[in-house]
């Protein structure tokens, strides 16, 4: 679906490395591998906040018949990040994100970057770029974050904004939460979900007096649904509760499940956190169709019943934001995927919902959504 307003806002070549928190920590150069997939919410001044998602990864990952993966650590002094070296001969590099490590009885992947959060305030409209919080970034700061941190999701919840991150370690895969009294300045305040479970996305607005959020658990292993089912197995968009956003309790119903009759949402997990409006709560997700090793990533939309999220008002099976070649043409040369949108914020604007993407695990697009698409 096109729409009159869409661009993108904040592209590698805009991040200052040089202000990094990896700036000067070791012998080799880093570049922005990608600039993207950013949270965004309403500030009190009425612009708006992106925390982006930057990739910082090395130039040469492959040298002297090893290839390698930043770290931070805290172990035996001060806190630095620095490179592991792995022997190329038990990794598979296809994948220019990551490599995976052969030789075990299950799968272990590394990095080819570490990812760190950066706000950056965007005009009312999220069309400009008004500032980027260099002092503001968020970086690892416990062992369970040693590989990064990564695709930040703001929800505003009364007078206090609270963020989903996803933390990454040999450790553990977890969700980690941040909480704010502004929006711009952030707490660390726990882990709150554990091993592999992603995309959390806490609603804007208590439902029952309790706190509801979409999660997303990964796993190798899914049982197959009865034959003739409506469902398709796989990576789903579970539901869960909480009295007070820390202690987390998985909701008896299932959410949003893959359907059996289209390979377009195979896998699928949360995109925006879903928003209160007249017709329910609007969610909005990706799917994920099968292609070479990435996949194709699209953004799709269903309403949520006001009082009982697990019950899908409305939804449609055609792509609301698909990506867009004539967006990242002018950074065509940096593209190391396609087909990917990845949407991970919303605000509303007046006529027409604000939405924030990642486009190509690469930049970060603003697009202006009527609400009279979903009429």
């Amino acid at each position: 679906m096109a729409f009159a307003t869409d661009k993108l806002v904040l592209v590698p070549d805009d991040i200052d490395l040089g202000k990094s928190p990896l700036a000067g920590q070791f012998d080799a150069e880093t570049y922005v591998l990608g600039a993207f997939n950013p949270g965004l919410t309403r500030l009190a001044n009425g612009n708006l906040l992106m925390m982006v998602r930057v990739a910082e990864a090395l130039k040469e990952p492959i040298r002297d018949g090893h290839v390698h993966a930043i770290r931070w650590t805290a172990d035996d002094g001060p806190p630095r990040y620095l490179l592991d070296a792995w022997p190329l001969e038990h990794a598979d590099t296809a994948d220019p994100r990551k490599f995976m490590l052969r030789g075990g009885g299950w799968r272990v992947m590394a990095l080819t970057s570490l990812s760190w959060l950066l706000p950056v305030e965007l005009s009312p409209d999220g069309l400009e770029v008004l500032a980027i919080h260099y002092d503001r970034i968020i970086a690892p700061t416990h062992s369970f974050q040693c590989y990064g941190i990564e695709d930040a999701r703001i929800s505003k919840l009364g007078e206090r904004w609270l963020m989903t991150t996803c933390s990454v370690s040999p450790e553990r895969h977890s969700t980690t939460l941040y909480t704010s009294d502004n929006g711009l300045d952030w707490r660390f305040a726990a882990i709150v979900l554990d091993h592999q479970n992603k995309d959390m996305l806490i609603f804007e607005g208590l439902i029952g007096g309790q706190y509801w959020a979409q999660t997303r658990p990964l796993g190798d292993l899914y049982f197959a649904y009865p034959p003739g089912s409506e469902w398709r197995a796989g990576p789903s968009i579970n539901l869960a509760t909480s009295p007070d956003a820390l202690h987390w309790k998985p909701h008896e119903q299932p959410g949003l499940r893959p359907h059996a009759g289209t390979v377009a949402t195979a896998r699928m997990g949360g995109g925006a956190p879903p928003i209160l409006t007249e017709q329910g709560w609007l969610s909005l997700w990706h799917g994920v169709e099968p292609k070479e090793i990435v996949g194709i990533y699209r953004t799709y939309w269903s309403f949520l019943a006001y009082d009982d999220p697990s019950q899908v008002v409305r939804t449609d099976d055609r792509p609301l934001i698909e990506a867009n070649p004539e967006l990242t043409r002018p950074i065509e040369h940096q593209l190391y995927i396609r087909d990917v949108v990845f949407t991970t914020g919303i605000v509303d604007g007046g006529e027409h919902f604000i939405v924030a993407s990642g486009e190509a695990d690469l930049a970060c697009r603003i697009t202006h959504i009527p609400k009279s698409t979903f009429a």
